[in-house]
């Protein structure tokens, strides 16, 4: 993937994923009334080991050091631009929280990005209202945005979309209240 060198403070340069210059996705975060709701960076594997538990990281599937990176690149991109989310929230599992805390610092946990069941690659529709119902608020707040970092099951469950380890989808909700996938944000990953 075309990835592009920028200078940070004190000399160090970061390799930025081909997305950090996509105008229409930078345009639609500064204007706000968006989310940008990401999937967790790189975790290998497909589902969490049998017995599981969602407050044990030992026991989860994780971020590989690609993944670890991957989040870190995600932060840089909207450190370089001045872009502060409002609000970063997370799903409970350890992989969403740390691509959270390693891009932005920080996650607020929230269920509603998770699973229902703890180990059920699912969502259910109270999740799913929960979430409808705070994109919808976000998107009646020009000039912030907020961040959240989730599941592929949960963003197709709310955007019919599918995405990649550490891709992120602009959203937005429509007149009708339906939630709309306005940009993309390609996964960092090469």
């Amino acid at each position: 993937m075309l990835q592009r060198r920028f200078l940070l403070g004190a000399g160090l340069s970061v390799a930025l994923p081909a997305w950090a210059t996509d105008p229409e996705a930078l345009a639609l975060i500064r204007t706000g009334g968006v989310v940008v709701a990401f999937r967790h960076a790189l975790a290998p594997g497909t589902f969490d080991p049998p017995g599981f538990r969602p407050g044990d990281c030992r026991t989860q599937r994780n971020l590989s050091e690609e993944g670890r990176t991957q989040a870190r690149r995600i932060g840089n991109w909207f450190q370089a631009r001045t872009l502060v989310p409002a609000r970063v929230r997370a799903s409970p599992w350890c992989r969403c929280l740390d691509t959270a805390r390693l891009a932005f610092g920080q996650a607020e946990v929230w269920a509603a990005l998770g699973s229902p069941n703890g180990n059920v690659e699912a969502t259910n529709e109270a999740h799913l209202r929960e979430l409808r119902q705070a994109l919808a608020l976000a998107s009646r707040q020009p000039g912030r945005f907020e961040v959240w970092v989730t599941h592929m099951f949960v963003l197709s469950a709310l955007v019919g979309s599918s995405t990649d380890s550490g891709e992120g989808l602009v959203l937005r909700v429509d007149a009708a209240g339906v939630p709309r996938v306005l940009a993309r944000l390609p996964s960092s990953t090469v």
